[in-house]
């Protein structure tokens, strides 16, 4: 189709602008970002404009390539201090709430193909190949979907769903190679089969650790004139990480996510450029996942599917995810029905089962076109109902908090400065001390550095004159005497951020 590197060039930047304007489009009538993104891919593909794309291994390639910088982006952006009180439930819902949702879906899939007799009959090792595809939820939609909402949720229910996403990847990996190892061989010892899961786990977790500190010593001590090349480095660790625990045995997956936390919770130079950086990239690349899967696909081949996969979509939402997850979360009281009916809601199918579902093709698995058809019909399925009602499910549930205070600066002192940075609100109990910057008693060895007014942001002198509503910057290299400070003064509204 393509003669040259300029066409194929100029088709490549053209889908990636309609996808960005599709994205935003798509924003304001309440559709997640991600199913357009793969509406354009099968826009252009073979039922589309004509572009021929079946190769399953590249797609995979590609697939590979974007989880494992989606899974160290989201690993960069959660907090230890969030993830801390729940980790033990994430844990169990990205195990044990994997396994669960796998039988329990396989089972009725059995079941529906048995009594469907216009659909081809599975055995139930390929009902349950078909169930651990799709048995994860995917980290790439969560993590989008929820971060671009903006939504604060009660209940530590953002940090449990983005750990659960963020983490569940190797348990349905693991069981989709298992399960395919076993309908070629046709036996299995299972005893094996659950040592090597372990053996995954472990790796994987250790390797990940190990990863991340090493990207945390050496970023911290070589010294590069280029600040550009840092996050370079850490794109390396990213990709170093996956290959090398995959190659020694290990979940690849599990670790690139684990080497995030331990990179994103770290003190490292230049983090905020490296953040800014792996946000845009991790964006970039779930485009280009989404956008690739979407010209694998033969849209006509979805509609002979579409009952079956409408009937087990539905099922997967109404019934198989709710068990599991109630099943896992019955030892736990942190959350409450409300908390468990919204986890069960937002159990997002994204781009990772369809990624798991070329494993099948690509193995010659009977039966394989059937599975990504059906996983593929699913995943449509999961982010039109669950992904556009993310909001609304909360707001139904009485679970949105109340916002998080921002800086109003978006100001970060480099690592190696000793000072605390604080933020003060000026209200009429301030004023009442003078409503000039001299007049406010404060510690020595401290500097009001900018006063934002109205959206205007200046550099305030001794005699400003401060008004009610005014935001203002305050440096110190004593934050308890600036502490102390503001009680006397009355000051009631403000924030210190210390290194």
């Amino acid at each position: 189709m393509f003669h040259n590197g300029e066409e194929v060039l100029l088709t490549a930047s053209i889908i990636l602008f309609l996808s960005i304007f599709a994205g935003k489009a798509g924003y304001r009538f309440g559709l997640p970002a991600l199913l357009l993104f793969l509406g354009v891919g099968m826009l252009f593909g073979s039922d589309g404009l004509g572009i021929q794309f079946s190769d399953s291994h590249f797609a995979q390639f590609i697939g590979m390539l974007a989880l494992s910088i989606i899974l160290f982006s989201g690993g960069m952006d959660t907090k230890f201090s969030e993830v801390k009180p729940i980790a033990s439930q994430g844990i169990v819902l990205a195990t044990i709430g994997v396994f669960a949702t796998t039988f329990i879906t396989g089972g009725f899939i059995y079941w529906l193909s048995g009594f469907a007799s216009q659909y081809v009959s599975l055995t139930f090792p390929e009902s349950l190949l078909m169930a651990a595809v799709m048995s994860s939820t995917d980290s790439a939609s969560v993590f989008s979907i929820l971060r671009s909402k903006g939504v604060h949720l009660k209940q530590k229910l953002r940090p449990t769903l983005e750990l659960e996403s963020g983490s569940n990847d190797p348990m349905a990996y693991m069981l989709t190679l298992i399960l395919i190892a076993y309908i070629q061989q046709g036996d299995m010892d299972l005893m094996e089969a659950g040592f090597s899961l372990v053996i995954q786990l472990i790796v994987g977790g250790i390797a990940g650790y190990l990863f991340g500190r090493l990207a945390v010593y050496i970023i911290n001590r070589i010294n590069i004139e280029n600040e550009s090349l840092y996050p370079i480095m850490i794109l390396a660790t990213a990709f170093l990480t996956f290959s090398a625990t995959t190659l020694c045995k290990g979940n690849g997956y599990l670790a690139v996510y684990i080497a995030g936390l331990i990179v994103g919770n770290s003190k490292i130079v230049h983090k905020k450029s490296i953040g800014t950086f792996f946000d845009g990239f991790a964006w970039l690349w779930q485009i280009v996942m989404f956008l690739t899967l979407g010209l694998l696909v033969n849209p006509h081949e979805l509609l002979p599917v579409a009952s079956i996969g409408l009937t087990v979509g539905i099922f997967m939402i109404i019934i198989a995810r709710p068990v599991s997850v109630f099943l896992c979360l019955l030892p736990y009281k942190n959350f409450d029905l409300r908390g468990k009916l919204y986890i069960s809601w937002v159990g997002l199918r994204g781009a990772v089962p369809i990624i798991f579902a070329t494993y099948p093709l690509i193995a010659g698995v009977e039966h394989a076109g059937l599975i990504f058809n059906v996983v593929f019909f699913i995943t449509i399925l999961s982010l039109l109902i669950q992904g556009t009602t993310v909001t609304l499910a909360a707001k139904w549930l009485n679970l949105i908090a109340a916002p998080i205070k921002k800086d109003a600066f978006g100001i970060e002192l480099p690592e190696d400065i000793k000072s605390a940075m604080s933020e003060i609100d000026i209200t009429p109990a301030v004023l009442l001390h003078g409503n000039k910057l001299m007049e406010l008693t404060l510690p020595d060895h401290t500097l009001a550095v900018m006063v934002k007014r109205e959206g205007r942001y200046f550099i305030p002198k001794g005699n400003t004159e401060l008004k009610e509503n005014d935001k203002l910057l305050m440096i110190s290299d004593n934050d308890e005497a600036l502490l102390q400070a503001y009680n006397a003064l009355g000051i009631k509204d403000y924030t210190i951020k210390k290194n």
